[in-house]
Formats: C-alpha cells, structure tokens, sequence
C-alpha cells in the first residue's frame, strides 16, 4: 500500500494544485511512491478547522495505516488584524497557539504514528494586500493584514512546534530571503507565485527527508517499466 502525505491547512493548501502549485508539486515528486491528499479549507483559521477537524479528515487515511505524514499550514488568517475588514477571521495569539496544539493533539490520537508537520503563516506584502481588498493604490488605507502580526504569529508556531516535538518550516522568514519577495514569491500580498510555490515545496521535500519519507528511500508501486521483460512481460507481475 502507498503512503500517504496529507495537506491541511487553509487556501495556500487549497491552491496548492493549481499549475506550480507545492501540492501538485509533491504529488509528482512522489508518483508511484505515494498518495497526496489535499484537505485545503480557503478563509479557515485554526478555530474554524479545529471545530470541523473530524469531517475534514473523512477519507483521508487509509483503513489499515495512519498517513506518513500531515502538513498543519494555519496562520495567516488568525492573523488578520482584529480591527479591520476580515477582522471575523481574526484569532488572538494564545488562542491560535492553544488550537494548534488541540489540531496537534487530534492526529497524535487518531493517527499515532503520523509526522506532523507545521509550517508558519508566509510573509505579507501589505501596498499588495489594499490594492487586492479594495482596488486601489492607496497607502492611507490599512491592510487587513501586517507582515509585523504574521511575524508573530509565526514565532507562536515555532514555539508550539519545539514545545511539541514536531518538525517546523519557518515559511516567514524563508520566503524573505528572496530580494524581492514581495512581488516575485506572493501574487497578491498573501497567496503564492510560483516562485513561492517553490520555496515552500523545496522546504517540505527537506523536512520530509529529515523523518524518513524521501524519492529515495520510498519503493515504487508496481513494476517500472524498464524492469518489464520485452521478451516475457507478465513475468514482472508474478503469478
């Protein structure tokens, strides 16, 4: 039976099958090796998904084996500032940090032998985010989102991520690296490029690897066809 990775988290985990997504990405990385199952909920915040984690799960494991690894990608929602117009997503820090660890928590029970993998909320580029909200240029408005909250709602992740003992991919800070990642890694402030696509699936191939699920140490699923005898084909596919 393939292993399987499972994806959860809001509309950068919705999207990620999109052409140059890191979710479409990963899935061909591990074609033949591995399943990928996409659980992306676009607006969710770590309340909201907490509150419909059984559901979202229906189908996501297979009966006999727990996923080889789940992705927990929340955090640029609940960080939506409390006092502007997506404040109804707003979740307050200790809040967000107390969801993650319950998500945390439900696949450690459900799912013991799961990886879990969280991944900070990205950067924001806020001139990006007015002009996506209301459609101007206009830099007396205020974003619905800073890059200074999601900063910080990052470092929360981080922290319940060690304090748990799971695998982190500081996304945040990554992303920055990039000279020009405001343009060239985010199309609208928020959501990923291609480019930013990239980084991210570059950075969960290297965590992934780092617990034991890589192209390399995973077998492929049913005969390759270079190892099919011309001469004798259904001999590969034993008796």
């Amino acid at each position: 039976m393939r292993p399987r990775l499972v994806l959860f988290g809001d509309s950068i985990t919705e999207q990620s099958f999109e052409p140059g997504g890191w979710g479409a990405a990963l899935t061909d990385r591990f074609a033949r090796q591995a399943d990928v199952v996409l659980r992306g909920l676009s607006g969710y915040n770590t309340r909201w998904a907490l509150k419909v984690l059984p559901r979202a799960m229906e189908g996501a494991a297979a009966a006999t084996a727990d996923p080889a690894a789940i992705t927990v990608f929340f955090g640029a929602n609940d960080a939506s500032l409390p006092d502007q117009l997506q404040a109804h997503q707003n979740v307050p820090l200790d809040e967000y940090q107390t969801n993650l660890r319950a998500i945390c928590a439900y696949f450690k029970e459900r799912w013991p032998s799961t990886a879990i993998i969280l991944i900070t909320p990205p950067p924001i580029y806020e001139p990006a985010r007015i002009r996506d909200i209301y459609g101007v240029d206009d830099p007396s408005r205020q974003a619905e989102r800073t890059n200074e909250a999601a900063g910080s709602y990052a470092q929360a992740c981080i922290a319940v991520a060690k304090e748990l003992g799971h695998p982190v991919i500081d996304i945040w800070t990554k992303m920055q690296e990039l000279p020009d990642w405001q343009t060239s890694a985010l199309s609208d402030g928020l959501h990923f490029t291609p480019t930013g696509n990239k980084i991210l699936f570059d950075e969960v191939v290297k965590t992934l690897a780092s617990i034991g699920f890589s192209r390399e140490s995973l077998p492929s699923d049913l005969p390759l066809y270079p190892d099919i005898d011309p001469k004798d084909p259904m001999k590969a596919f034993g008796p």
